[in-house]
């Protein structure tokens, strides 16, 4: 399988896991459980299965479009390569860098709110979904006619 079809399908599936994450599992989570920190709990559980998914999705993806711009003889920052580096630098931020500042906050360790790093660290998960779509998008578009 060529190479761009295998970043193609990826970042498809990468984009899938994020929706499935966002817009199914965490929000069923919530309906369903008896009491907000239960909910969280389980909430908690997905995204840190999806945090380290998407550092190795990132990586692997970053490396493929690397090699297509080398093969292709473009620039080495190719739009696909710099998608993939945003999504990579959400997931730092996003994930290892606010969720131990919230759990700093639930500790009492903490001036910023609760609430505050909650709506920072979904900023930063919309962000890479959003990225990861347009990256998707882009990988699968027909290869231009010569």
């Amino acid at each position: 399988m060529a190479p761009s079809r295998i970043a193609s399908l990826l970042a498809g599936l990468w984009a899938g896991a994020l929706l499935a994450v966002g817009l199914i599992g965490a929000p069923a989570a919530f309906a369903v459980l008896a009491t907000p920190a239960e909910a969280g709990r389980v909430a908690g559980r997905m995204f840190s299965v999806e945090a380290p998914l998407s550092l190795a999705l990132a990586m692997v993806l970053f490396l493929l479009e690397r090699r297509r711009a080398r093969d292709g003889g473009g620039s080495q920052f190719s739009t696909g390569m710099l998608l993939a580096l945003g999504a990579l630098f959400c997931t730092v931020a996003g994930y290892y860098a606010v969720l131990p500042m919230m759990d700093a906050v639930r500790a009492g360790q903490s001036t910023l709110t609760f609430a505050t790093l909650h709506i920072v660290s979904t900023a930063f998960f919309a962000l890479k979904g959003l990225l990861v779509l347009a990256l998707a998008w882009r990988l699968s578009r027909p290869p231009a006619s010569s």
